[in-house]
Formats: C-alpha cells, structure tokens, sequence
C-alpha cells in the first residue's frame, strides 16, 4: 500500500487519452517466469513490483491475468532531491499483466494517463519538483481522467457477463474485476468521494469466442476498460484497505455471478490509529455497476476486549458449488502478545446476510522483533532493518467448487486454507495448513508444510474446481534472523503441489516442484529507504486443469552497502536522516523487486 496523502496542485487538465498498444515478452529462468515484465532493472523505485494478485479465466482457460503494485510510472529517486524517492502526486501504482498461454509468457500493456517516466534524474531537464504529466503507463487507466489515482493492493478475478436482463452466463463472455486502494487526484475540480482512501472496481470484457491473438488485442485497448466504479461507502476519516474480491464462478449456484469483496475498513485514519476499525463485504449482483456494503464485525478495537480482540484485517473470500460465500480473516492478538486467531463469516444468500464472526483456530503472528522505521515501529522477520511481515498470518483459501459449471465439484466441499505462523519462535515461522469438509464447521489440525530450513514468510492456496490436486506457493527467508544489516539474506519462493482425494478432502504429501531463485531481499526498500519492502501477498490460482502461482522476488536485485549502513545507524539513533543519495551511491539495480510466476501447464 502506498501513502495517500498528496500535496501541490498539478498544473495540467486531461485531454483525451489514445491508448498506445504495446506489450513486453518475459524470458523464462529455471522454469519461472518474470510477470512485471515492463518493469525495468532501474533506477529506483521505479524498479519496485510487490503485493501480487492472479486469476485464470475458467471460460478461457489459457488466459491468466495479474496484478500488483508496480512503481514503473514513478520518477527517479534523483529527479529532486538525490535522497528523496518519492511517490509522484497524482501517479497510479496498480499494474496490470497478461499471459495468453496459460502463464509461461506474460505481457504488461501499455495504455496512457499521469506518468513520471519522464523525471529521470537528468539535471539538464528535471525540476526540484516531479509534475506527471500525459504519457504512456503500466497501470490500469481511466483513473487520471475520472479525478483518480489507482494507489495498489490489486485483486482480481474473472466472472462471467451479465446478460440484458440481468442473468449470467459464460456463453456472453468473462469478465475482469480489478479492485485496488483508489485516492482522490489533485487534479480533480471535486473530490470524488470522502476520505483518504476508497475502493474501486475496474472492468473489461472478453468474448466467449475469443482466441489468444483476439484476447491480446482486446486488453490492449484501453477503450476495452470500463471506467472504474466505487465500492465503498466513505467518511472524512475512512480508509479502505487490504481488500480481496472473488466472483461466484459457479452456474450450479443459484447465486452465479454474484461479485464479493471483503476489506478492512479503518475509520479514525485523521487520528493516527485509525480505530475503529471493522470488517465489511461489498456485494453485487449486476456485474460490478453497483455495490452494497455491510459490516460483518464488530466496530471495536479495544485491546482488553477478549471476546472481539484489537481489530482484524487480511480477509479472503471465496464461493462453493451451491453459492455459499466464505469470508476469513486474521482477527488481532487478543491477551498474549501474538496470540491471534482466523475469524470465519458465512452468507447463504448470496451476502444479503452474514453469520457472526466464528474463531477458527489459532493463528499467532510472526511478529516477535520491532524496528524503527523512520516514522513509527513496524514488525520484520529476516533482521533488523527488515521487510515488514504485518499480515503474515492472515488466511489464504480456496474452494473447489467445480467452475466453470459446477458440476465436476466433489460431493464434499473441500476448503483449503494456508498462513504463516510464528508460535515457535521468529527463528523458526512455519507455513501452515489445515482444511475442512464441512463448510468449515471443524478443520484439520494444523501441519507445517514449508520445506527444508525455509522461513516462511507469506503464503497462499489453491485447489482445482473438481478437488483432486492443490498448489501452495510461500515466499521464505532462507537466512536466521539477523542481528546486523551487513550479512547476507536470502529471500525465495516456493512451489508445493499435492494430490487430493476428492472423496475425503485429505491431501497426499506436499511435494516441492518448483523453488526460484534466492535474492537478498536487502536490495529492496521503502520509497524512504529506512526498511527493506516486500509488501504483504503471495497468490495462486487453480482453473482450467492447472495451477498457477506468484510471488515477490528479488534475484535481480542488488544491495547497496551505504544503504545497509545508514540502515543499521538508523536502527541504534532513531534518527532517519542524512540517507545516502541513491543513484550516486548504489547500484542501478538497487531496489529492484519484481514479480515472478510459475504455471503447472504445459
């Protein structure tokens, strides 16, 4: 996620924007694929890719898209001030990519809107001051021309198109949902909703009949996009954040079609502490034009309270084979520091109404070390100066709920659910694993799947429509957590499948298939340089007769030793200034963070 709050005035009006086709092809290493396949090498942060989404169509399935925070528009750290790396006022972040051969190749189109590519640090030509300007961005558009800045935390999925009288089918086409954190533009003559951060939806449509060459060229087009759409309801002082989306993807549901997304939503952000802060689920029923939201939690964050715990957030929501909506979340340490729990909420009428909040089980939060971080404390888990791991615990899950039809669902509905957990200790986190064949009245006891010495770090689940294989994917620290920023650190990530039998939910044994390549994940950082950043996802999905993962990734990466050392002075005076300036000190690949996936398909 990245900070909201903009200042100046941009001195530019929009005119209409032509989109400009373009697409990047990926090279393949060791069996992986680059996903941000736009993004370059350098300079920072415009190298920096994190917080990654992806989703198979199940009526195309070859066609993979995926998303992530991408900072490919943003100006050169050197374009100012030589330390100041900021983000550009009024530039979006939400990256967009698409694999046309089921994930073995990816492009990143190329539409236009705010852009900073052109401050690059040059001192003949650039200003103190980045102004974006018109010009060609990596990001989902139509946000600049409707008074917005499409600011990151992507999720997505494909559902089927509505008909004119409101029923669904796969036979009219499949469409993207693209949800991501969405603020206000200085540009705009009106501010087009309350508060520092709202939730919107962008949209487009692929025929059902469409072949790979049609599919590449309809996404390329920016008129393809319909222009985004609000989700939620806002205040003065709300913040909608760490969002998820699912569509019921089923025809065997009577609710097929039926678009959820569930968010936290922090009330107070004008505060500091942004409480209250509850859980809400954003429903709609005709294809994304409107949606209605209802809180499914209690308001409180109060942390005596043991019954409700200090607040929730990091939801998943997902759909089974007869329309029954799932929302997990990670409900906050409640009397022991780090003893929290996955929170469960049903709907069985398509999010008309919610059960209450059920705790699951045991999740405890790998949050054992706090570091400065130049303006308050966040938690890391590879060493001081570290990647926050703030929503490590957080629930993935996935149904196998037998799309596109319904009808090749197991009899059971088998619920699969991953989270890293830290009960034994920061040096030893382990990526967990439980599930449920009951619509999670009662889950398996939990069991570490993580392979090897791997720590785990994030983590995610899929299983296929018809419930007999599964794929986790978990990014892992491949280093003890270390007490000095000098050392060497190792960050990976990791491909597990197993087979599954459909007639009891149980897995076999999970079996690596695929490890990437190991990076040092100190050659990432904040825009302000004082920590390493790796953002707070990984994802997988299940459609189509494969499996399909995405991770952080940082083996392109290079760190920088003046960073590493102003990092550790940080750490011991809680004093952020005097940073190195970046482009004169560092490599150019310093920051460099990208998005790399693997496909089981052939």
């Amino acid at each position: 996620m990245r900070p909201s709050f903009r200042t100046g005035l941009l001195a530019l009006v929009l005119a209409a924007l032509v989109a400009v086709p373009f697409a990047a092809v990926a090279q393949t290493t060791t069996g992986d694929t680059e996903v941000s396949v736009g993004s370059p090498d350098g300079p920072f942060s415009r190298n920096k890719q994190n917080e990654p989404a992806v989703t198979v169509d199940p009526a195309h399935p070859w066609l993979v898209a995926a998303g992530a925070n991408d900072n490919l528009d943003m100006e050169a750290c050197n374009a100012g001030p030589q330390t100041d790396c900021p983000f550009t006022t009024d530039v979006g972040v939400s990256g967009i990519y698409f694999s046309f051969d089921s994930g073995h190749a990816w492009t990143q189109p190329e539409y236009t809107g705010l852009t900073a590519r052109q401050c690059d640090g040059d001192p003949t030509t650039d200003a103190d001051v980045c102004v974006a300007q018109e010009g060609p961005i990596g990001t989902v558009p139509w946000y600049a021309e409707n008074g917005l800045v499409s600011d990151g935390d992507p999720a997505l999925v494909f559902g089927p198109v509505p008909s004119d009288d409101g029923t669904f089918s796969w036979a009219n086409g499949s469409r993207l949902y693209y949800v991501n954190l969405t603020a206000a533009s200085t540009v705009a003559f009106e501010p087009p909703f309350k508060g520092p951060e709202a939730l919107y939806v962008s949209r487009l449509d692929v025929p059902a009949d469409a072949d790979a060459p049609q599919a590449q060229t309809i996404v390329e087009d920016k008129d393809s996009w319909y222009a985004p759409e609000l989700i939620t309801k806002q205040s003065a002082t709300t913040f909608s954040d760490k969002e998820q989306v699912c569509v019921d993807n089923a025809e065997s549901s009577p609710f097929f079609g039926t678009a959820y997304v569930c968010l936290a939503s922090f009330r107070s952000n004008s505060h500091g502490n942004a409480a209250p802060q509850p859980l809400l689920v954003g429903v709609s029923h005709d294809g994304g034009d409107t949606w209605r939201t209802k809180q499914v939690t209690s308001a409180s964050n109060n942390p005596f309270n043991t019954r409700q715990g200090f607040g929730r957030s990091g939801c998943t929501v997902r759909t089974d084979a007869d329309g029954v909506a799932y929302v997990l979340a990670n409900q906050f340490a409640v009397g022991e520091p780090g003893q929290g729990s996955h929170i469960m909420i049903r709907s069985f009428d398509g999010g008309r109404r919610w059960t209450r909040p059920r705790n699951i089980g045991l999740a405890v939060d790998t949050c054992f070390a706090t570091q400065f971080d130049g303006s308050g404390f966040r938690c890391v888990e590879d060493g001081i100066a570290g990647a926050r791991d703030d929503l490590s615990s957080a629930p993935s899950i996935d149904i196998a709920n037998g799309a596109p039809t319904g009808t090749t669902a197991p009899d059971i509905p088998i619920i699969y659910r991953t989270w890293v957990d830290g009960r034994d200790g920061v040096d030893d986190p382990h990526v967990m694993f439980s599930y449920s064949t009951d619509r999670g009245e009662s889950w398996s006891a939990p069991i570490a799947v993580e392979q090897g010495d791997d720590r785990g770090y994030y983590s995610a689940v899929a299983i296929s429509p018809d419930g007999t294989e599964a794929w986790l994917v978990y990014n892992a620290f491949t280093t003890p957590f270390r007490d000095d920023a000098s050392s060497d650190r190792g960050l990976v990530g990791v491909v597990l499948h197993a087979a599954v039998d459909p007639e009891t939910g149980a897995p076999g044994a999970w079996a690596e298939v695929h490890r990437g390549v190991v990076g040092d994940p100190r050659a990432s950082s904040q825009n302000n340089l004082v920590l390493e950043f790796l953002g707070d996802y990984v994802y997988a999905s299940a459609l189509g007769g494969y499996g399909v993962a995405v991770w952080n990734d940082v083996r392109d990466g290079t760190p920088c030793d003046a960073i590493n050392e102003w990092r550790a002075e940080v750490q011991e005076t809680l004093d952020p200034t005097g940073a190195p300036e970046v482009q004169q000190e560092c490599e150019l690949t310093f920051g460099n963070t990208d998005i790399f996936g693997w496909t089981s398909a052939a």
